[in-house]
C-alpha cells in the first residue's frame, strides 16, 4: 500500500508520517510533498492508493487538489486532515467526491489514537468517516432554521462571485423568480432580514456575504474553487 502525504507544515507532516507508520504496517511507501500542485503531480506519477491531505495550503488548496486527483483516479481514498471545522469545507468536499468513493475528514486536534483509528478505517477498511468533534460543532452552531440547502448554497456562491440575478438563473437552470426567492430565504437564514427595521439602507447582498464568511459557511478556499468553476462555465458559454 502506498500513501501520499500532502502537508505544507513540516512538523505536522513528520508527525503524520510517524502515526501512519504505527497505524498502518501494511504501508510499503509514504511520500511527503509540501503543497497541492506537488500533490497532484505526485499522485499522477506515483499511483498512490491513498492520500492524507491538509486543506489550507499555498498555491493549491486541498479541495482543488482532491478534485484533480479524483478526476484522474476516482478510486483514490483521501483523508482530509485539517485545523478547521468550517461548514464550507464539508460542503466543498461533499460537492467534489466521486460516487462511491471513500474519504474522511479529521481535525488536527484529534488524539493520536483517534487519528490512528481514522487512518485505518478510511484508508484500509474503506469507511467514510467525519470527525465526531466536527459533527458536535455543527450541531451546536446550526439549527434547522439556519441550515442552507444545496440550492440556496449554490445561489450564495454565485452571489459571492458577483453574479447578478439573471446570470445566476441562467447558470443554475432556475427561473428569475426562483433565484429571487432563494435570495429572500438566504437573507432570512443568515439573519440579514432581521437587520432591516433597525438599520435601513444596508446592501443585503453584501451583508449576506459578510454573514456567510463570519459564520464560516464560506471561506477563501471554497471561493477559489467556485471561481475556477465559474471560469470554466463562462468558457463553455463563450464569454
Amino acid at each position: 500500500m502506498k500513501i501520499l502525504v500532502v502537508e505544507d507544515d513540516r512538523f505536522h507532516a513528520s508527525f503524520l508520517q510517524d502515526v501512519i507508520g504505527e497505524a498502518l504496517p501494511e504501508v510499503s511507501e509514504t511520500l511527503h510533498v509540501q503543497d497541492g500542485l506537488q500533490g497532484e503531480a505526485a499522485a499522477r506519477a506515483g499511483r498512490f492508493d491513498a492520500v492524507v491531505m491538509d486543506l489550507q495550503m499555498a498555491r493549491r488548496n486541498g479541495i482543488e487538489t482532491a478534485r484533480t486527483i479524483w478526476h484522474e483516479r476516482p478510486r483514490t481514498r483521501i483523508l482530509f486532515w485539517s485545523n478547521y471545522s468550517d461548514e464550507a469545507y464539508l460542503r466543498g468536499v461533499a460537492e467534489i467526491v466521486p460516487t462511491d468513493c471513500v474519504y474522511g475528514y479529521v481535525l488536527k486536534t484529534a488524539t493520536r489514537e483517534r487519528l490512528k483509528l481514522v487512518l485505518r478505517a478510511v484508508l484500509l477498511d474503506g469507511q467514510v468517516m467525519v470527525d465526531r468533534e466536527m459533527q458536535r460543532l455543527r450541531r451546536r452552531t446550526a439549527s434547522p432554521r439556519h441550515v442552507l440547502n444545496d440550492s440556496e448554497y449554490a445561489v450564495l456562491l454565485d452571489l459571492a462571485l458577483g453574479l447578478q440575478d439573471r446570470l445566476i438563473a441562467e447558470r443554475r437552470g432556475m427561473s428569475l423568480r426562483t433565484v429571487q426567492n432563494r435570495l429572500l430565504t438566504l437573507y432570512d437564514k443568515l439573519g440579514v432580514s432581521d437587520e432591516e427595521p433597525a438599520v435601513p439602507g444596508l446592501n443585503k447582498r453584501v451583508r449576506a456575504l459578510s454573514r456567510a464568511i463570519t459564520t464560516r459557511i464560506l471561506n477563501v478556499e471554497v471561493l477559489e474553487t467556485a471561481q475556477r468553476d465559474l471560469e470554466g462555465w463562462l468558457g463553455e458559454q463563450g464569454r
